[in-house]
This record gives C-alpha cells, sequence and structure tokens, in this order.
C-alpha cells in the first residue's frame, strides 16, 4: 500500500533532502529510521529536492509498505521518538498508489527571512542585512518576475533542468518592524532560484542595481548576471499543494 507522509525539518545539520554518498541527508536518515522501525527496507519519495542547511515547515513524502492503517498513530509515536529532534513527522495517511509527493504536485512555496537589526535569536534562520531596505521597489520587482517564465538566470549553472520555465502565481516582501518576509509561490522551482531571486532584489532594494537592471537580468538568461544566492538558513518550503 502506499502512505503519504507529512513533516517537517530543520535543515540546519543536513545536506539537503536528497541521499548522496558520505554527508547526512533528510531522506537517508527517514529511509533508515523506518526501515528499523517496519522492519523492512523502506524508500521513500519527497516532493522535491532542498538544497544543504534549508529548512521545510511543511514536506510531502510517500512510501508504499505492507498494510499499516491499524497502528498508524502508534506509528508516527514510534518514528518522532526513534527520528532527530530536528525532524518531526505530523501525519502518515493512506493514499492511491496514483499519488506522488512529487509529480501530484501543483504548487510549491517558500518562505525567506530577513533581519535588518542583529538579533542573537534569529541568527540561524534569518540572514542579516543591517542596511535600509526599499521594500516597495522589490515589490515592484516582484510584479516584474511575475510577468515571466523562464528563470534560467536564477538557476545554479550546472543543474541538469530539462527545462527552465516555472510559473510563478504570487510573489510578495513584507516588513515588520526589523523582520523582512518574502513569499512565493510556483509550480516549480529550480535549484538555487529563490535564493538567487532574494539575493537579486536584496540588490534593488539596497540601490544597487534599478527595476530595468532586474528585468535586463530575467531577459538575459544568464546565472552570471543576477545576484548572489542568499545563506540557506533564511530559507524554508512552506506548502505544497496537490
Amino acid at each position: 500500500m502506499r502512505y503519504k507522509l507529512t513533516l517537517a525539518y530543520n535543515g540546519e545539520n543536513y545536506h539537503g533532502w536528497q541521499t548522496q554518498p558520505n554527508a547526512p541527508t533528510v531522506q537517508e536518515t527517514l529511509e533508515r529510521a523506518f526501515s528499523v522501525v517496519l522492519r523492512q527496507n523502506i524508500s521513500i519519495t519527497g516532493c522535491g529536492r532542498t538544497d544543504t542547511g534549508v529548512h521545510a515547515e511543511f514536506y510531502v513524502a510517500h512510501f508504499d509498505t505492507y498494510d499499516i492503517n491499524a497502528k498508524i498513530g502508534d506509528l508516527i509515536h514510534k518514528m518522532n521518538s526513534f527520528l532527530p529532534k530536528d525532524i518531526a513527522i505530523y501525519s502518515i495517511e493512506p493514499v492511491g498508489d496514483d499519488f506522488n509527493a512529487r509529480f501530484s504536485a501543483v504548487k510549491r512555496s517558500y518562505r525567506y527571512w530577513i533581519h535588518t537589526r542583529k538579533d542573537p535569536f534569529l541568527d540561524r534562520s534569518s540572514w542579516l542585512v543591517p542596511y535600509p531596505i526599499d521594500i516597495e521597489k522589490m515589490n515592484q520587482a516582484c510584479k516584474i518576475l511575475m510577468q515571466h517564465t523562464d528563470f534560467a538566470s536564477f538557476c545554479k549553472a550546472g543543474s541538469d533542468n530539462k527545462t527552465t520555465i516555472c510559473h510563478i502565481s504570487s510573489a510578495q516582501w513584507t516588513q515588520d518592524g526589523h523582520r523582512i518576509k518574502f513569499e512565493i509561490t510556483a509550480d516549480r522551482f529550480l535549484r538555487n532560484m529563490v535564493r538567487a531571486i532574494v539575493g537579486t532584489m536584496v540588490d534593488l532594494g539596497l540601490g544597487k542595481t534599478s527595476l530595468a537592471d532586474f528585468e535586463g537580468i530575467i531577459k538575459s538568461h544568464k546565472r552570471s548576471s543576477a545576484g548572489q544566492s542568499v545563506p540557506a538558513k533564511g530559507l524554508a518550503l512552506v506548502d505544497i499543494r496537490y
């Protein structure tokens, strides 16, 4: 039977979601834990990759195993006791065999946090930019962003994407005191895309570039034209829609 798994993780101690040789990942940690508890080899398919250090406040995966419907509540408790503190399972539910955590998803949402004043309680989950940032201009850039679909300029060089086309349905910056939040939703994201968008928009907000420059960067389809890839610690996957 196939089961849908919802979970969250702090990515600080992991080299992303996907299993890698000689590096701890979330997928590897989950598969090892499930295999021990269920006493069979379990392979888990996630809704997508996250890079090293990126978090997930809401993540969806699926796996196949024997009928565990009668003991799902007990299994969640056992798994959360077995897993490290930086991974938490919220639910396990049966789904049809045609459900695929990755390919059945139609929208994904990410959130990025910035703080403009040194704050020891935010340092591990937010990027410090201690300068005035023009949020209004960055939101104008969001409108430009949503007029385009080819985001090769924000894709990590050397990525093996079949296409760099993505459809962004929403993108917005908001500020509350010394905390700034960027939220973006699209049907898919390229590797490093959100962090490159944030870095490029922050250059705009700091007055280093103009709105015309921003649109030119998108149209160039060159990663070298865009801004830096900002630190992973401020980024989290926050929603998946099916």
